[in-house]
Formats: C-alpha cells, sequence, structure tokens
C-alpha cells in the first residue's frame, strides 16, 4: 500500500512517518523549497520525497497508485504569520489533495483535525472549513478526520505552548508572562497520537465511503496553571517566576476542551502515557537532545 503524507517534514508528520515505515508501507513525502529535512534522517533513502514546488499534484497521482492520503501540514498562524500561507497550508492544499484523490480513484483520505471551534483563530477557522469540504466527498472516498487535542513531545516546535514552557524552564528563565491558566486543556503525549493514527489505518482499512470522525485526547482535562507547575516541578527549576496573568486570554478563547473518544477506542486505541509521565519523558529527551 502506497501513503502519500503532507507534513512529513513537522514534528507529527516524521514520527507518523517512522511508524509507518516499521510496518511496512511505501510511503511518498510531500514537501515544499527550504523544508528541513532533519527529522527524516535515517528514514530517506527509504522513502519517495515530492517537492510540491518543483512538480505538480496533478503529476504526484499520475505516476503513482496512492492508497491513502494523510494530511499532517498544518501552519498555526502564530506571531505576524501571513493569513494567507494558514490558508494554503489548511484549506487550499488539502483541497487540491482531495480533490485530486477523488479524480484518481485514491481510496482514503485521513485529515489532521484540530478541537479547537473555528472562532479561536484563523488557524482553527482554515481547520474547520477544510474539515465542511472533506464532507462533500464521502460519497467517493473513505474520508476520515482525526481531531487532535494539544499534543507535545521533545523535538517539538519551540513555539508550542508545552515545548515553550519546557524551553524556559530548561534555560533558566528569569520570568515567564502567561495568562492566569484557568483554562483546561487535555494534553496528549505524541506516541498515543500516532497510535491513534495506527489505529485509524488499521480501523477503516476495509470500511465503505463515507465521513468518519474521531477525536484523539486522554479524556482528562488539567488548567494550563497545573500542567505549568507540573513542567517546572519535573525540570527542578526553583528560580524562574511564572507570572500568571501577565498576558490576557485571546479573543475567543476556549476555557475548556473535550475530547470524545469513543470511536476511536471502538478501534481498540487508548491513551498509554498519563501527563506527568509523558512530561517526565519529554522533559529528559529534551536534556538529551540540548547535549547533541
Amino acid at each position: 500500500m502506497t501513503i502519500l503524507v503532507t507534513g512529513a517534514t513537522g514534528f507529527l508528520g516524521s514520527r507518523l512517518v517512522g511508524r509507518l515505515l516499521g510496518g511496512g508501507q511505501q510511503l511518498v513525502a510531500l514537501v515544499r523549497n527550504g523544508s528541513s529535512l532533519e527529522r527524516l534522517t535515517g528514514l530517506l533513502e527509504r522513502i519517495e520525497v515530492c517537492n510540491l514546488d518543483e512538480v505538480s499534484i496533478e503529476r504526484i497521482f499520475d505516476l503513482r497508485q496512492i492508497d491513502t492520503v494523510i494530511h499532517c501540514a498544518t501552519d498555526y498562524g502564530r506571531g505576524e504569520s501571513d493569513p494567507l500561507a494558514v490558508l494554503e497550508a489548511n484549506l487550499i492544499l488539502p483541497l487540491k489533495l482531495l480533490h485530486q484523490a477523488g479524480k484518481q480513484g485514491v481510496r482514503r483520505f485521513i485529515n489532521t483535525d484540530t478541537i479547537l471551534d473555528k472562532q479561536v483563530s484563523k488557524y482553527a477557522l482554515a481547520k474547520g472549513q477544510f474539515r465542511e469540504w472533506l464532507e462533500t466527498y464521502q460519497t467517493s472516498l473513505v474520508c476520515v478526520n482525526l481531531a487532535l487535542e494539544h499534543f507535545y513531545g521533545a523535538g517539538d516546535d519551540p513555539a508550542k505552548f508545552v515545548s515553550f514552557v519546557v524551553h524556559k524552564l530548561l534555560d533558566g528563565a528569569e520570568r515567564i508572562e502567561l495568562t492566569a491558566g484557568e483554562q483546561k486543556r487535555d494534553f496528549v503525549h505524541i506516541d498515543d497520537v500516532v497510535s491513534a493514527f495506527m489505529a485509524v489505518l488499521s480501523g477503516t482499512a476495509a470500511i465503505r465511503p463515507g465521513y468518519y470522525q474521531y477525536q484523539a485526547g486522554t479524556g482528562v482535562t488539567v488548567t494550563v496553571r497545573s500542567c505549568v507547575e507540573m513542567i517546572k516541578a519535573i525540570t527542578g527549576n526553583s528560580g524562574t517566576q511564572l507570572d500568571f496573568g501577565a498576558l490576557p486570554y485571546r479573543e475567543h478563547e476556549a476555557m475548556e476542551t473535550k475530547v470524545d473518544t469513543e470511536s476511536l477506542r471502538a478501534l481498540g486505541w487508548s491513551p498509554g502515557i498519563l501527563l506527568k509521565d509523558g512530561l517526565e519523558r519529554m522533559i529528559a529527551e529534551e536534556r538529551e537532545l540540548r547535549k547533541l
């Protein structure tokens, strides 16, 4: 089976690629000019890399018998990010892939989604809009939407919340400005997220075309403040000031997010890593990465 993966050079995509190769899958990874292949070190000789800036999506599909597309590429739209880039990664690119998949007889399209409401950010809005488009293709494709809670792990983008806090504390920052931290989130380890993808791949292997929705998380929410304090305790940092309340909540902030993991559990999946254990693992691995 040949699987096309977008975002293969990212944190989630590279972890998923490694797991898929372990299962003997043939992989096509889509990249762009400027994509760093560092996370794919040791894997490149076993995958086919296609540069979207050098070859058209149509030709990529024409020359290969692709069975499944997994869309992991994203742009979170942080800071001064171009909203058009957010739209391209989260709506335009996957829509082009979905359209071509439908034309070429691809059997299955697996989309990586967020559990955030569309009002929260431009990123969430674009994700929600593509989700609606995905549903319209359910008569010809197995359309799978896998919505993820806030996932974390060593080697993730340092701008992601958990990674940001971990790096600041390991660096011994004098102060970290934070919101009041009353928001409740379900933090799920990257290994459990990758396992969720594998469960979906296996569980949807023989089903009819249609739209299938899954959500991945631990099922347990904690306050952001509790998570940050746990990270600080694990790092052993006693000097950094956690300045809760220094930052305002963002507009349309979700004060609690919840996932329904029932459909994913029906496929035999369950989260295996508790938050404290996952954070301990992440921090230990980040310390090792700093030695390299």
